[in-house]
């Protein structure tokens, strides 16, 4: 990672604060982007860490986009990899939530990520080099039930990646779609963590993850599902849903209360 110029989404906390401090530990030479201001600088603050630029922009605006890739050529002088990690997590009764934050989900999970991809590409192509690394979930092979926008929005990134990934293999650009399973991050609401816990959901820590990411860009993995056996239960989706549908049918009841009280 040494030298790597990085444009990293979701910076000012979960994942992305985690992942900001590894990369820089490693020489990467970093734009750090989130839309919380006041976060974003303390993130960029911290311990450890060595070159790092901040854009407080909002990436679901073409004009917040356009300013996140504008500073990172500036500053860095070129890019190398986009690390789409900004996420939201909507959980409850799907029929019961609110259509502008089913859309907003949308535009922050999936459209953005695509939109920074397609602005970053440009320099990159020019260059022939670089990788795209998107953050999707679990979530995004197997549909959760009380999570359907969520499980919509990176099922689609998981399409995405793959799709822009074949487009792109006779270039020298990687796309890198790493599936985390639960994190804990404030990204989940109290009702979230509460159901985890009745439904013995597992759930494991930022920094770890972030550890895990950072291995997978180095080596360049094309898709990566972390944690067993959810990576097993997504081999298992794949071929055989209607197993699963059974499987967590008792799981999706003990969680229905908590949904309804999200709502």
């Amino acid at each position: 990672m040494k030298g790597k110029r990085i444009i990293l989404t979701g910076a000012a906390g979960g994942i992305g604060t985690h992942l900001a401090r590894l990369l820089s530990a490693e020489g990467a030479r970093l734009c750090l982007t989130d839309i919380n201001e006041q976060a974003l600088q303390e993130a960029s603050q911290g311990p450890g860490l060595g070159e790092v630029h901040t854009v407080a922009a909002n990436i679901t605006s073409a004009e917040g986009r356009q300013k996140i890739v504008d500073t990172a050529l500036q500053e860095l002088g070129g890019i190398d990899i986009l690390v789409n990690s900004a996420g939201i997590n909507p959980f409850g009764v799907f029929a019961e939530q609110d259509p502008g934050l089913i859309q907003k989900t949308v535009e922050i999970n999936t459209l953005a990520p695509m939109l920074l991809a397609r602005a970053v590409l440009p320099s990159m192509l020019e260059q022939d080099s670089g990788q795209i690394v998107n953050i999707g979930s679990t979530f995004g092979s197997i549909g959760f039930a009380w999570f359907s926008a969520y499980s919509a929005s990176k099922y689609a990134l998981r399409g995405f990646s793959q799709a822009l990934r074949r487009e792109l293999a006779e270039t020298g650009i990687k796309v890198t779609y790493i599936a985390p399973r639960a994190v804990k991050t404030a990204i989940n609401s109290q009702a979230v963590y509460e159901m985890a816990k009745a439904v013995k959901m597992n759930m494991d820590e930022p920094d770890a993850v972030a550890e895990q990411i950072v291995k997978c860009i180095r080596k360049g993995e094309k898709e990566t599902h972390l944690g067993f056996p959810e990576s097993f239960f997504v081999r298992i989706n794949a071929v055989f849903p209607g197993l699963v549908d059974r499987a967590v049918r008792k799981q999706n009841r003990a969680a229905r209360k908590h949904a309804e009280k999200s709502g």
